[in-house]
């Protein structure tokens, strides 16, 4: 794997958690906690692979910008500030969901994970969205 099929690594690994968190919700709203349980554990297993992708990614390369077009920066930025603002927040919100669910703390786990969910999806599916604002949409120097 080459540096410059990382950006579309991590996006798949956003695709991936989003669509295991939807399966995840669906699961659990069926009562089928096993399947619910497999597919938190499988979003939170990409989201960590995501993450490492996305630290060497951006050591080897350092900033990506976005420039062009100029009247779209502003919404680009905003987008951007939102999803790194919750990437860092729902780091101890899934820490603390998983940790009362492996204890069996199911109640105190639902309270949080009605937090968790919305916040860790938005983070998935706005990481897609920036990639393919990035490399597709509006494609910049990198």
């Amino acid at each position: 794997m080459t540096l410059t099929q990382l950006p579309l690594l991590n996006a798949s690994l956003n695709l991936a958690s989003a669509s295991l968190l939807v399966l995840g919700l669906r699961f659990i709203r069926q009562d089928r906690r096993l399947a619910h349980r497999r597919c938190m554990l499988a979003a939170l297993t990409t989201s960590c692979l995501f993450l490492i992708g996305y630290l060497t990614y951006h050591y080897q390369v350092g900033h990506t910008r976005f420039t062009d077009p100029a009247w779209f920066r502003p919404i680009y930025l905003g987008l951007l500030l939102t999803h790194v603002l919750l990437a860092v927040v729902i780091v101890p919100l899934v820490l603390i969901t998983l940790y009362l669910a492996l204890r069996g703390q199911f109640d105190r786990h639902k309270g949080i994970a009605r937090w968790t969910w919305p916040i860790w999806m938005y983070v998935s599916v706005t990481g897609v969205i920036i990639y393919l604002l990035l490399y597709h949409i509006f494609p910049q120097q990198h």
